[in-house]
């Protein structure tokens, strides 16, 4: 697959929409590298405290289960705006340059109506665990804020996909996400 991104992480699309789609993927940058950074220093940390001074930090594990959680529904809408996503494509490569623009278009529609769903009952979720009243124990906090990032990241996803389907409403080409084109490379 031919993977192509713009030097620049402006978005293409015009008005508002680029200016969402240029503040989310700065945001989803920014996110998932100080989470993977605060997860290594915390257990490269952790190890220097374990074998140093034979006493691990109580709250590692727990930081470590937020940062994963924040890393992975994080990482969901930045896949989806790269273009990473599987898809099986046997059927799409063998139409026509506009059969599979308007087919990408479905695709991402519906794939963006089932992320906003899961935002929906994740918020659902969110509020059953909340209401259970379970806390961290090593931290003492919430349990359910660390679910915060569940909506956060299905909600961008969905945004996400959203932003593909218009983009390839308003282009001549096909593309996975806002920025990436279809095709494939001839090496």
């Amino acid at each position: 697959m031919s993977r192509q991104s713009p030097s620049k992480r402006t978005s293409q699309l015009p008005g508002v929409l680029g200016w969402v789609d240029t503040w989310l993927g700065r945001a989803e940058a920014l996110i998932l590298g100080a989470g993977v950074l605060l997860m290594a220093l915390n257990t490269v940390a952790n190890v220097i405290g374990r074998f140093l001074f034979q006493h691990s930090f109580f709250f590692t594990e727990e930081v470590n289960r937020i940062l994963i959680i924040m890393i992975t529904f994080a990482g969901v809408g930045y896949a989806a705006r790269q273009g990473r996503h599987i898809r099986m494509s046997a059927f799409f490569d063998a139409l026509p340059m506009a059969g599979r623009r308007w087919l990408m278009v479905f695709i991402a529609l519906i794939t963006s109506l089932f992320m906003f769903a899961l935002t929906w009952f994740s918020v659902f979720y969110i509020d059953s665990v909340a209401g259970s009243g379970r806390i961290l124990p090593a931290l003492q906090i919430p349990v359910w804020w660390i679910f915060l990032w569940v909506p956060v990241g299905l909600g961008v996803t969905g945004i996400q996909y959203l932003l593909t389907a218009v983009k390839n409403v308003i282009s001549r080409e096909v593309y996975l996400s806002t920025q990436v084109k279809d095709g494939y490379d001839d090496d």
